[in-house]
């Protein structure tokens, strides 16, 4: 790894991220901790990004498959470690999803579909001022919050955060003035329940 000049900038930050990743080398690891150790935006960095990679164990691998440049990297370090070939990512990628409009002022774009387990995972735009329904939760819920800011009951979400919910919880409300958008992994067979006043 190269040496860490003052200034954070994206080399770093990418860094932070493969560090909470478990995927460099000894030697960086070594480097990086040093680093990590006085660098409080690094800290917050590894923070942010470790419930996210903890949820990944649940996520289709369809979801995760990485952006070429990472892939070429991951690949070579790959090789270099086993002395085999470097892996090409495949020719074709999978076709981009389409947004959805599933209500006013809420769209959907399908990402993956278990029909075998009913979750699906997807991202969720709000536009200003929407809100969702109030819904029990048939499984475990996990929200990573993109952009704007998103309020679940008393829970004020803004970019970066997330947030699980367990089977058999309620959100009574789900609304954004600012308008938002998420990645959500849910259950197919969510209830949605009448409006309270």
């Amino acid at each position: 790894m190269n040496s860490i000049p003052g200034k954070h900038d994206e080399d770093r930050l990418e860094t932070a991220a493969l560090y909470a990743l478990q995927v460099l080398s000894a030697s960086e690891i070594s480097t990086f901790e040093d680093h990590l150790y006085t660098c409080a935006e690094c800290q917050r960095e590894i923070e942010t990004l470790r419930p996210i990679i903890d949820s990944f164990v649940s996520w289709p691998t369809d979801v995760l498959r990485p952006p070429a440049s990472l892939w070429k990297r991951l690949s070579q370090r790959i090789s270099d470690e086993s002395g085999t070939k470097p892996v090409s990512p495949p020719d074709s990628q999978p076709a981009k999803p389409e947004w959805e409009k599933v209500a006013d002022g809420i769209f959907c774009k399908l990402l993956s579909v278990d029909a075998e387990k009913s979750l699906v995972t997807m991202l969720v735009r709000l536009a200003p001022g929407s809100d969702y329904p109030p819904h029990r939760h048939a499984d475990i819920e996990e929200l990573h919050l993109l952009h704007g800011e998103l309020m679940i009951d008393d829970k004020k979400l803004q970019a970066g955060d997330f947030i699980r919910a367990e089977a058999g919880s309620v959100d009574h409300c789900v609304w954004s003035e600012t308008g938002c958008t998420c990645v959500l992994l849910t259950s197919t067979r969510d209830a949605i329940l009448k409006h309270t006043i």
